[in-house]
């Protein structure tokens, strides 16, 4: 990259190169000629490097995010509604035969396979102390299983289910997992599963792919340089999967193996039912484009999104918490004596094929980004600037139908974010949720519990290849006595 001058007075010097004059044009019609700043001070190698990592980025993209993102400041926001009585199921509402069918309904369609699952698996344990993925962790539960491993037993749990609903099935029918990871995760993640032999699943059974990275900016939409010769990028989002699933043709890979449905959830939930052939029933049965389970909000200043309904008629959408209004998060339904605005976003979601390719295209063209303004490490040090990305939820404002579907907080939602000694959503906090709820299962199968220790700190975990969500397990239970805490496996 550099030329040397040679002759009586210039022996050994370095005649200084200039940046490619394509792609410093290329970066002048988007202002980001900046990033050459210190060209003159990079090494041979150091140039080939920031090249290559400029050459990496979709320029147009980029520069038409950051335009819309930042433009999208300060516009009017639309006026929220609660959300209408007829677009939940709530618990009270469900008869034990609407539950029966649509469970049937969605081991039906899972076993004519058309249900895939997605995992959103980008982030790092950080907060937990953990440099691994997130689903690498073990949250102290007798048998010593990960997030992963709980998650992957119950694919096969609800596997062997679908095969066994039907008279003269004719075999097991896999569910393909699509599992979004980050750079940051990518490798460990692939690696974890293969030296666990993917936790009994078949390895083509399982797809990783990677969500994208997103150039930091500043206030002013410069990129911000991470290094002389790099720009600092960070994750786009859980939101990103769209672009992700778009890009890397998965949306196609579904359509060829005749998947109709696409279940989506996040990692770090300990109880979460992953394929849940009940809300896949009922999503069917509404005919929606999207649904997501909720749980009814614990206290006003609980720190969660909420669903909310854009005007009268408009549709539903989540709003975190941080936006809304703390008066509004207060009120009350003076008929009912809930919180107008009472429904949790805990990331459970179901899409139709049709509609994630309706969201993919549409998030692309509208390109509004969310802002978060962050520390970002800079060749000046820590520098206040943007990080830009999409959240999973960007999606309802595009469905024309949404239906949302109450699950009880202590059946399917334990959440793993928060280190140890935490005030909440610590692994502690999950196992002991998960260990209830497996020992209220044990007493309904006629079973009976011993312990060591007061109850409430403790309890029996039942592996998910015994039950999916407590069917099963008179043949294991009934008569029999457990001491806790332990593992009830076949």
């Amino acid at each position: 990259m550099r030329e040397m001058v040679v002759g009586s007075e210039g022996a050994g010097r370095e005649a200084a190169v200039a940046p490619p004059p394509a792609l410093l044009e290329r970066l002048k019609d988007y202002g980001q000629e900046g990033v050459f700043a210190l060209w003159d001070e990079l090494s041979a190698e150091e140039r080939d490097l920031l090249v290559k990592d400029i050459e990496s980025l979709d320029l147009a993209r980029i520069d038409r995010i950051i335009r819309c993102s930042l433009g999208s400041q300060g516009l009017p926001v639309p006026a929220i509604e609660p959300v209408p009585e007829a677009n939940v199921s709530t618990v009270e509402d469900r008869s034990s035969e609407d539950r029966e069918r649509w469970w049937k309904r969605g081991l039906k369609a899972i076993l004519e396979g058309k249900l895939a699952v997605v995992l959103l698996s980008g982030g790092q344990g950080t907060r937990l102390g953990s440099s691994d993925p997130k689903g690498c962790f073990n949250i102290g539960l007798p048998s010593g299983k990960s997030l992963f491993q709980l998650q992957a037993e119950r694919i096969l749990c609800i596997q062997r289910l679908a095969s066994q609903s039907t008279e003269g099935s004719s075999g097991i029918v896999p569910i393909h997992w699509y599992i979004m990871t980050s750079p940051f995760t990518d490798e460990a993640t692939r690696k974890f599963f293969e030296s666990h032999k993917y936790f009994g699943l078949e390895a083509d059974q399982i797809t990783f792919f990677q969500q994208g990275t997103i150039p930091c900016v500043s206030r002013d939409g410069r990129f911000i340089m991470e290094s002389p010769y790099k720009v600092a990028k960070a994750p786009d989002g859980n939101g990103g999967l769209y672009s992700a699933l778009k890009s890397s043709k998965l949306l196609e890979d579904m359509a060829m193996r005749g998947v109709k449905y696409v279940d989506c959830y996040g990692v770090d939930n300990a109880l979460v039912r992953v394929a849940d052939p009940t809300f896949l029933g009922y999503f069917i049965d509404k005919g929606v484009a999207a649904a997501a389970k909720v749980v009814r909000k614990a206290y006003p200043q609980e720190k969660v999104g909420v669903f909310v309904q854009h005007g009268r008629g408009g549709p539903l959408t989540v709003i975190e918490y941080s936006e809304m209004d703390p008066t509004m998060a207060c009120e009350i339904n003076q008929i009912t004596g809930r919180l107008r605005y009472c429904w949790s976003n805990v990331c459970l979601h179901m899409f139709t094929l049709d509609f994630l390719n309706q969201v993919a295209n549409g998030l692309e063209k509208d390109s509004i980004y969310h802002l978060a303004e962050k520390k970002i490490p800079s060749i000046h040090g820590f520098t206040m600037g943007w990080k830009l990305e999409q959240f999973v939820f960007d999606a309802f404002p595009y469905s024309s139908s949404t239906a949302l579907y109450e699950v009880i907080r202590e059946e399917e939602f334990a959440p793993v974010k928060n280190a140890n000694g935490a005030s909440y959503d610590t692994p502690d906090s999950a196992r002991l949720m998960v260990l209830r709820l497996h020992s209220r299962w044990v007493v309904a199968a006629g079973g009976f519990l011993t312990h060591s220790v007061p109850l409430y700190l403790t309890g029996v975990e039942i592996s998910p290849l015994c039950s999916y969500s407590g069917e099963n397990l008179e043949a294991i239970c009934r008569g029999r006595t457990f001491h806790a805490p332990s593992e009830i496996t076949f």
